[in-house]
């Protein structure tokens, strides 16, 4: 029997539409994953599809109406929620293989010894949203999961690359070039590259000591973290 990646890969909308028929039937998800021949998590939904999806193949499928509010509920009780991905850059398993090794060569390392450390990074924002409104189904406490995280290193719209360091008890100036990603989580956000800038260096100057401190002394537990997943994206 085929594996289910290879399952997942093959399953049409058709038969998509009839499970879900079979599950509004009341079937438990048990009986139809044996009827079908796939994985229980398969029979559950294709996660990234919209309840209005779900609806118009599931009638096509049944020849029975039903609305999309049906098909919100019935995944609801279901325990699957809509929810925007996290969003992460891409992971090869030679970064992950990196990663790893990086982190078990400074699992041990004392506090005094991150202290002597410069860290610095590269970021890009711009002033368009790069969200498209894109949802998926998932469970509660699931979002680092990663089959719920978008892998995405590209972003549109005008914008503004950032590099700044950051040490136990200093930071560096923070340089601001052309091009990038957005800046999020304010009340009103940019949209010029002028307000851009402005509130970068805001959100910059205004960085308590005491959290890049913080963040800091967090590594070896960050590590930790890194290792037992393999090298993977971790939560932050």
């Amino acid at each position: 029997m085929a594996n289910n990646q290879s399952v997942r890969r093959h399953l049409d909308a058709f038969t998509r539409g009839r499970i879900i028929g079979k599950l509004e039937e009341d079937r438990s998800v048990t009986s139809v994953a044996a009827e079908f021949g796939i994985a229980h998590s398969i029979a559950r939904t294709n996660r990234r599809q919209t309840a209005g999806e779900i609806a118009r193949h599931t009638t096509q499928a049944t020849g029975r109406p039903i609305s999309r509010f049906t098909v919100a509920r019935r995944l609801h009780s279901g325990g699957l929620f809509a929810r925007r991905p996290v969003r992460c850059v891409p992971l090869t398993p030679a970064h992950r293989r990196r990663r790893s090794l990086w982190c078990r060569e400074h699992r041990n390392w004392r506090d005094n010894e991150w202290g002597q450390v410069l860290f610095t990074d590269e970021s890009r924002f711009s002033v368009s949203s790069d969200s498209h409104h894109i949802l998926i189904w998932r469970e509660r406490g699931s979002r680092n999961h990663p089959s719920n995280i978008i892998e995405r290193d590209r972003y549109g719209g005008r914008g503004v690359l950032v590099c700044g360091g950051i040490m136990l008890g200093s930071r560096t100036d923070l340089h601001i070039f052309d091009a990038g990603r957005r800046l999020a989580a304010l009340t009103l956000p940019p949209v010029t590259i002028q307000e851009l800038r402005l509130a970068l260096q805001d959100e910059w100057a205004a960085m308590p000591q005491q959290l890049i401190d913080t963040l800091i002394f967090s590594r070896g537990r960050r590590c930790e973290t890194c290792l037992a997943v393999r090298g993977d994206h971790i939560p932050y």
